[in-house]
């Protein structure tokens, strides 16, 4: 210590305002972000709620402060709502609704609402997120494999004549897009009158869909639609009053769509994300422009895994993901994965491991994910092929 120095005690306040200081001086630092789930959100919407966060427009709090029962948090949830509407035109015979537990939840509330006693639910068995959405329904309602390429380790989506529904089914459950397996339904199955069940959680809003052609589409947010721990849910009213009243309040789609989202607390900075990410998708020109971006990313990195051979995709072409890239290296040799991964990871990409039960690699490239990422993880993948293939 310097003669003659005298260290002083910073009040609670000034120690704020210097961590403050420091922090925001702070140079940021961001890597291109392929994790699956809590994903990569848009800059702007960053930095809009970092300027936000502290002093929400004409609230003088952060939204995470409000009350859910306050005018300006009202208005916050009918803006998100109002917004998925325009982008997916959603019909007033639908309801919107944000809610929580995940795609999870979804499994076990669906079959509570909708199993009719006698009429098996049929299933689209296209992976890890079928299985689970199985392992809910064996509790409370009978169930049918209308289709299943599990004996191919879910290689691929099943064909048009592998697949029969139950003339009788109370509806069709399918997930659009498979986040391990690598694998995305680009159209869904006909039903005829059978209701369709889609969980649509990692490709929602990433290319146009037919909201009329469902009874109910769940998204938990974490992929495209903002962050971990709200999921958007889109339900015919109509269809929403099929649920008997023994099921628990909570757990009822009718009691939901009656207090608009607010029954109990809802996550209201989720929601309010949510809202941002959807400005964001119209500032971009709606879905069809992020189509047109998720189609040209998937095409590059498809590409640079097809030139050589020294990276393979499992996937059969016509099932391939755009939303989730799954590819091994030199063979799946996993000690030149590890390197890979590794590697990846000191050139500022992050997340392409694959997920722990098949291994690999996976890069997830979501919309918020921009074209720059994908350019560089396939110039990184050229000089590690050079270097080591």
């Amino acid at each position: 210590m310097k003669a003659g120095y005298s260290p002083r005690e910073f009040s609670q306040e000034e120690a704020f305002r210097l961590m403050s200081s420091t922090v925001s001086d702070r140079t940021t630092k961001r890597v291109f972000n392929f994790n699956a789930g809590p994903a990569a959100l848009p800059l702007p919407v960053l930095e809009r709620m970092r300027a936000e966060l502290l002093d929400y427009p004409g609230a003088g709090m952060s939204v995470m402060e409000m009350s859910h029962r306050s005018p300006q948090f009202e208005a916050i949830n009918d803006r998100a709502e109002q917004s998925l509407r325009r982008l997916l035109a959603i019909p007033e015979d639908y309801a919107v609704l944000f809610l929580q537990g995940g795609a999870s939840l979804q499994f076990a509330m669906a079959p509570m609402n909708f199993y009719v006693a006698g009429k098996p639910v049929d299933v689209l068995h296209t992976g890890t997120w079928t299985a689970k959405a199985i392992e809910e329904l064996k509790k409370v309602a009978s169930f049918r494999l209308a289709a299943s390429t599990e004996a191919e380790k879910f290689a691929r989506l099943p064909r048009k004549d592998e697949i029969s529904f139950a003339p009788d089914a109370s509806y069709v459950h399918v997930c659009t897009n498979n986040t391990i397996e690598g694998t995305e339904w680009s159209t869904i199955p006909v039903t005829g009158d059978i209701p369709v069940v889609a969980d649509m959680s990692s490709n929602i809003l990433s290319r146009p869909v037919d909201v009329e052609r469902f009874g109910l589409i769940f998204a938990g947010a974490q992929k495209n639609l903002g962050p971990s721990g709200i999921t958007v849910v889109i339900v015919r009213r109509d269809w929403a009053e099929r649920a008997g009243d023994k099921i628990a309040k909570i757990l009822q789609y009718r009691t939901h769509i009656k207090e608009r989202s607010l029954y109990n607390t809802p996550p209201t900075f989720a929601v309010y994300a949510v809202g941002l990410v959807l400005d964001w998708i119209e500032a971009q020109g709606g879905v069809p422009a992020i189509e047109k971006r998720n189609v040209a990313k998937a095409a590059l990195l498809y590409s640079t895994i097809d030139a050589t051979g020294y990276y393979s995709c499992p996937v059969e072409r016509e099932s391939r993901s755009r939303m989730n890239v799954v590819f091994r290296v030199a063979g799946g040799n996993e000690e030149v994965e590890k390197k890979f991964v590794k590697e990846a990871e000191a050139a500022g990409l992050a997340g392409v491991k694959g997920h722990r039960s098949v291994g690999g690699m996976r890069a997830s490239i979501y919309n918020a994910v921009p074209l720059e990422a994908v350019e560089a993880l396939t110039t990184f993948m050229k000089e590690f092929e050079r270097k080591n293939g």
